[in-house]
């Protein structure tokens, strides 16, 4: 996902005087700002940055949504909008499938140590930001067995 065209949508949404896009939008904007500062890249904003926050942001959703009570259908409601609409700039993320098949391709001498922790290192650099750490953790787990 592009930083600028969060903030072209960000401004779409304002025109519209759609408040609860404009509201989830402009937190993610302002989340992905603030990393680029502390990452020291404040002028040029890294795809892999912007997806990065956007998938951390995604995640503290779907825990409010998780952690709100039942009885509080007005903050879930809420939650769920915005989750919706983070949802929608989210990257594509691998299924199980996929995942397992990528690291017996590129890992398959690392795998034959059934060293868990020893795959965990390997496979996470480059399947991070593209699939779930449960999932690749999950066929890891499955693959030392």
């Amino acid at each position: 996902m592009q930083f600028e065209t969060l903030q072209k949508d960000m401004v779409t949404a304002m025109k519209a005087r759609d408040k609860a896009r404009k509201d989830s939008i402009s937190s993610l904007v302002s989340a992905i700002k603030k990393a680029a500062i502390d990452e020291g890249c404040r002028d040029d904003i890294k795809e892999e940055l912007v997806n990065r926050i956007i998938m951390k942001e995604l995640k503290t959703v779907k825990e409010q949504i998780d952690s709100c009570p039942a009885d509080r259908t007005d903050l879930l409601e809420e939650y769920q909008e915005r989750f919706n609409v983070i949802n929608e700039y989210a990257p594509a993320m691998m299924s199980k499938d996929e995942v397992k098949t990528f690291i017996e391709e590129k890992f398959a001498d690392v795998i034959a140590s059934k060293n868990k922790g020893m795959i965990m290192k390997s496979v996470m650099p480059e399947l991070k930001g593209k699939a779930d750490g449960k999932v690749i953790n999950e066929v890891v787990g499955e693959l030392c067995k």
